[in-house]
């Protein structure tokens, strides 16, 4: 046997020099929950460890974590159905806890990256993420409420817009609007193939932003399309995307993959609620050792193609690495 690859696993030191992938604490973004209040956390009870915060915990959080090396963030908020309405107007409310949040984290902070979402559901009325009429979800109608929450986030300070709904022509009508406003910096990460999946029951929990009647399967992606995520990020680059995201991640390493290979700008992939509820839900059990799980979960995407992860596990990675 001339060819004995077990010579380049025979140790710790050698598996390090041969290894392929990487993982680093840089390749994530830690998604925070923002409520109304005080001096209150609460525990999302479907994600073990995952809070939503009011915003003087939330910059307390922040601190740890940047402590812990995390430099990225992207900030969902958890609203009371008195701040929803049809029209999500509380989405572009300067004194609204959410824009409040955004200023003051990077006021506070101002090395971090801070992404934003930019979609209507967690302040519509209908919980849907475009304006409805007759129980339709409207496309181009939705275009100018996405555009005034837009240049309310980055007139708050936000680095990156996380356009997560799925409307078409979106990332295109929000280039050309930030652009003409000033905010040439202001980067986009395009949800260019976002599926309508299972795995997101855990965080609409965390927001409380389930949609009220239906499901979103007229804009969300099919599961079982592989080659439509080369239409969505195809149009999605030609608009100026500067990132494309894959979510889930888990069950879409190989869309992930083709993203990767067909384009030359960062791919993202974001492991969503469902797919951090379940190894925490197993490791509670004693089914499986939680911790490994976690990196060979984020390995995994890495090395399907994937530059950037959103994960919830961001912040357990970072105290794992600072561990050695």
């Amino acid at each position: 046997m001339l060819r004995r690859p077990r010579r380049n696993r025979k140790s710790a030191a050698i598996r390090a020099m041969v290894e392929e992938t990487t993982l680093s604490v840089n390749d994530l973004i830690f998604p925070l929950f923002l409520m109304e209040g005080e001096n209150q956390t609460s525990e999302v009870g479907s994600m073990p460890g995952i809070y939503r915060f009011t915003l003087d915990r939330l910059l307390e959080e922040v601190a740890a974590c940047v402590a812990l090396g995390i430099r990225a963030f992207d900030l969902f908020p958890n609203l009371p159905e008195v701040r929803k309405d049809k029209h999500a107007t509380e989405s572009h409310n300067p004194a609204g806890v959410y824009l409040r949040a955004v200023e003051q984290i990077k006021r506070n902070f101002p090395d971090v990256c801070l992404m934003t979402d930019v979609a209507m559901d967690p302040y519509s009325s209908d919980g849907h993420d475009g304006l409805v009429e007759n129980g339709q979800i409207l496309n181009d109608e939705t275009l100018p409420v996405l555009g005034r929450m837009a240049l309310a986030q980055a007139r708050a300070g936000a680095d990156i817009l996380g356009p997560s709904d799925m409307m078409d022509g979106r990332v295109g009508y929000l280039r050309q609007l930030l652009d003409d406003e000033g905010f040439t910096h202001v980067s986009i990460m395009a949800y260019c193939a976002k599926y309508a999946s299972a795995f997101y029951g855990p965080f609409r929990d965390a927001l409380n932003s389930a949609p009220k009647f239906g499901d979103k399967k007229t804009y969300q992606m099919n599961p079982a399309n592989r080659r439509e995520a080369l239409v969505e990020a195809e149009l999605d680059y030609a608009e100026g995307a500067d990132f494309l995201m894959v979510k889930p991640a888990l069950p879409y390493l190989d869309v992930i993959h083709l993203l990767h290979q067909h384009f030359d700008i960062p791919i993202a992939a974001y492991n969503v609620s469902g797919e951090y509820a379940m190894i925490k839900a197993a490791a509670q059990r004693g089914w499986l050792d939680g911790e490994k799980a976690m990196l060979e979960c984020l390995l995994g995407i890495r090395r399907a193609g994937a530059k950037v992860i959103l994960t919830y596990f961001a912040k357990e990675f970072a105290q794992w690495q600072r561990q050695g």
